[in-house]
């Protein structure tokens, strides 16, 4: 089985202390950088911007992986590519909501210029059926497994159904579109997870609480293997 990308998302990280926990995702197995991006209006908090994906780039070594959680994501797209999505030596991906994107194809057409990845997040109780008409234009499918807008959310059991139809949808159209999983994720789901058909994991507090982020980045990401024994989650 091939071990699903790993995504830790810096919205659990220590913020005092970001470059820090930056350069240890370089340095361990994580496949990207999963930066969060809310504005308050499209869901219940406020995270950061602009600025802050900037501080990200300048130390990240991975390719950073923009959820804009925002309404009018296409005033942004220019700006957080720029910031560090695009970067040449490692491009990165830009998800916008379902939900918040009147012109889905506009958006994601836009996305593509940037040279970015494309993505579309949908919120848990958005049908995956919706995207059926645009998956020539998406590169990956962001299923949220809470509702957004908090970190350190109970895992909404209902995604495991999510993925399948997902990938069923996918295998239908001939698609090869990555599924990542945002929400809840640790090591008592990630076998079912992948099992259901994901690609892709976003961990925050299983990885930035744990004991040691760096061995429970290597125990999410080889589930199926026998984990070290000094691993211990939080």
């Amino acid at each position: 089985m091939t071990p699903p990308l790993i995504a830790p998302s810096i919205l659990a990280a220590d913020f005092a202390n970001l470059q820090r926990d930056i350069e240890l995702i370089n340095r361990s197995e994580a496949d990207w950088i999963h930066v969060d991006v809310m504005d308050g209006v499209f869901v219940p908090n406020i995270s950061f911007g602009i600025p802050v994906c900037e501080a990200v780039n300048k130390h990240a070594l991975k390719p950073l992986d923009v959820h804009l959680m925002i309404v009018q994501p296409e005033r942004y797209i220019d700006a957080f590519a720029r910031a560090g999505a695009a970067h040449p030596d490692r491009p990165g991906t830009i998800l916008v909501h379902y939900e918040a994107c009147t012109h889905l194809h506009r958006t994601l057409t836009q996305i593509r210029e940037t040279g970015c990845r494309t993505g579309v997040a949908l919120n848990p109780h958005t049908p995956v059926e919706l995207l059926a008409d645009s998956l020539d234009e998406i590169d990956q499918v962001l299923l949220m497994s809470v509702n957004p807008g908090f970190g350190g959310q109970s895992f909404i059991p209902h995604t495991l159904q999510k993925i399948r139809k997902l990938r069923h949808l996918l295998a239908s159209a001939g698609k090869t579109a990555l599924i990542e999983i945002d929400g809840g994720v640790g090591t008592e789901n990630i076998a079912e997870l992948v099992e259901a058909g994901a690609d892709v994991l976003v961990a925050g507090s299983s990885v930035f609480r744990a004991s040691d982020p760096t061995e429970a980045i290597h125990t999410l990401k080889f589930f199926n293997q026998t984990a070290p024994q000094n691993v211990r989650l939080a």
